[in-house]
């Protein structure tokens, strides 16, 4: 997966083709993609002011880059404060991950009614190239070429409506999708089910399809559950340790 593929992605759901400034467009994209591959975490401050030094440009397009991406969910902006990154709660990723589930069960039927022999074909390399970005243990290029195996899935089923849904959330489950990838070990559990999802879909199995993607997001929504709850124990610690030191 390469920085290009990634911006195309982010271009698309952002939409950024239809803005008339490049500069917010950059901006937005720039601290989009951080905040999805946890460069930037979930409660940080966005400072106005160091985003504007580093694109060198006035806070004006700053401030529409990050309204473009509190639109989307990533970006939470309240009157007197920060902008920050948002933080889902507990019950926004269950909220996220039952939609996604269900949507992603049909999405895996109807690619089994509805995708061609060379079309699965291309799917078969994509994950074989997915299989080796997880052996070498990376978690960015793997992350990004799922992503796409995922929107090609949408494009071959050709289902306009389900698309447009799945695109709707797609942002707000990125930063989650990536997230869970970090998890010890989930780079290689989420090969192994991509590789059994799409045995289903040559074999023409359609309810074992919806079956076994409907089984991986579930596992998906635990890493990410698991990996918050260690995350937020491990800045508990850290505090604790800097409240010791200062005292």
């Amino acid at each position: 997966m390469t920085d290009q593929d990634t911006h195309l992605v982010l271009e698309r759901l952002l939409r950024l083709r239809d803005r008339r400034e490049p500069l917010v467009a950059q901006i937005a994209e720039w601290v989009g993609a951080g905040i999805i591959e946890g460069r930037l975490e979930p409660g940080q401050d966005l400072n106005s002011v160091d985003l504007s030094r580093r694109f060198d440009t006035s806070r004006t397009p700053v401030r529409e880059a990050l309204m473009l991406l509190e639109q989307e969910g990533l970006v939470e902006m309240k009157a007197r404060r920060r902008p920050r990154v948002a933080a889902p709660s507990p019950q926004d990723i269950r909220d996220i991950y039952q939609v996604r589930k269900n949507l992603l069960s049909m999405l895996a039927a109807l690619l089994v009614e509805r995708a061609g022999d060379e079309e699965i074909a291309e799917l078969r390399t994509r994950v074989e190239r997915m299989r080796k970005l997880a052996d070498d243990g990376d978690v960015d290029g793997y992350f990004w070429s799922h992503v796409t195996l995922q929107e090609r899935m949408t494009e071959i089923v050709g289902n306009a409506t389900l698309k447009q849904i799945l695109d709707s959330l797609a942002l707000r489950t990125l930063m989650l999708r990536h997230l869970s990838l970090t998890r010890a070990g989930r780079l290689a559990y989420s090969v192994d089910d991509q590789e059994r999802l799409l045995r289903a879909v040559e074999e023409r199995d359609g309810e074992l399809a919806a079956v076994l993607i409907a089984g991986a997001t579930v596992r998906a929504q635990r890493a990410v559950e698991e990996q918050m709850e260690q995350d937020a124990a491990g800045r508990v610690r850290g505090l604790a340790r800097r409240r010791r030191t200062a005292s």
